[in-house]
């Protein structure tokens, strides 16, 4: 979600009252509860019209009198403890509005900013690190990991990608060296984390240097697990393979800006693929902001072409297109 959208969903809980805020939070993610909950902090005024428009556009109707809370860090503190308990609520609590924080459990790390989850972990062993980045998202996954010396990231990912489960005891000592017990530790079916899929996952979101580094250090070791884990990674390039159909769903989702510096570092078929699926007018248009943009730095290009794969891999998830694997086989999604 964009700036604009997010604080259009934060205007919208704070005109809704805490208990109905509440209600919602506990349907989100943490990623979603942070992001929300800093612009609700953010946010200390609201233009009416921009409150009513919201209100509008996301309940089809407005009150004539809407008024939003004075005090938006007591409103964020309450809001998120009604939702999240005390204990979650805090820890997000001081992300947000100090600045710090520091819990133990692999749960609590979900909570958590990639650099105090990366401090947490630097000294642990890499198959404990692995065991424990698994059970977080792709993305915050890999933000972790690039805080790590690339020796250090290159080790840990490769026991992600030899990663076949988790056992039930495995489970446990984790717990001991987080802090905290898994809740489903004592099943006795191992979880089905770690593997070539969830390491390309993580690579995928690294950016071109970290990755080129990663692969060719897991290449000296296992050229064949390098080779698996690459048929199991989609790049910006490989949006090639996506239909006409998949790449106008695509254009829709990114704003004109961020579709320039993507395509700043794209390939000339790329370019011509989103040419081909857009109006002559809109074409033209972007042909000539590619012309007359100046440089741009690689890690703004990267980040960009990242942003887009996010909305590829959504979509994707949704059913709304097919995402053909690097190395052609099973759909990657």
């Amino acid at each position: 979600m964009d700036s604009r959208g997010l604080e259009n969903a934060a205007i919208l809980l704070m005109s809704l009252g805490e208990e109905e805020a509440a209600g919602v939070f506990k349907h989100l993610s943490p990623k979603e509860v942070h992001s929300l909950g800093e612009t609700i902090a953010r946010l200390k005024s609201v233009p009416r019209d921009r409150v009513d428009t919201v209100l509008e556009s996301f309940a089809g109707q407005a009150d004539e009198q809407c008024n939003l809370c004075n005090d938006t860090d007591e409103y964020v503190k309450s809001v998120l403890r009604k939702a999240l308990g005390d204990d979650k609520a805090n820890l997000l609590i001081e992300r947000i509005l100090l600045g710090g924080g520091d819990t133990a459990g692999i749960e609590s790390l979900k909570w958590m900013d990639p650099g105090s989850v990366g401090e947490l972990l630097r000294l642990e062993h890499p198959q404990i690190v692995a065991a424990i980045l698994v059970h977080l998202d792709f993305e915050q996954a890999s933000s972790v990991l690039k805080t790590f010396p690339e020796r250090q990231r290159n080790e840990v990912l490769v026991r992600i990608a030899t990663l076949d489960g988790i056992q039930p005891s495995a489970l446990k000592d984790l717990n001991e060296v987080m802090g905290r017990v898994l809740a489903g530790g004592e099943r006795s079916r191992k979880a089905s984390l770690g593997g070539v899929k969830t390491a390309a996952e993580m690579i995928n979101l690294m950016g071109t240097s970290i990755e080129t580094a990663v692969l060719d250090y897991i290449r000296e070791a296992d050229n064949d697990l390098a080779q698996k884990i690459m048929d199991n990674m989609f790049t910006f390039d490989d949006l090639e393979k996506i239909d006409d159909k998949g790449i106008q769903l695509l254009l829709k989702e990114v704003q004109s800006e961020s579709l320039v510096v993507a395509l700043k570092g794209a390939t000339p078929e790329m370019r011509e693929k989103v040419f081909r699926n857009m109006s002559t007018r809109a074409a033209e248009t972007l042909r000539e902001d590619l012309e007359s943009r100046g440089p741009v730095r690689v890690s703004e290009v990267e980040a960009e072409q990242k942003e887009m794969l996010k909305n590829v891999r959504r979509l994707a998830d949704e059913g709304q297109i097919v995402l053909g694997g690097a190395g052609g086989g099973d759909d990657f999604v």
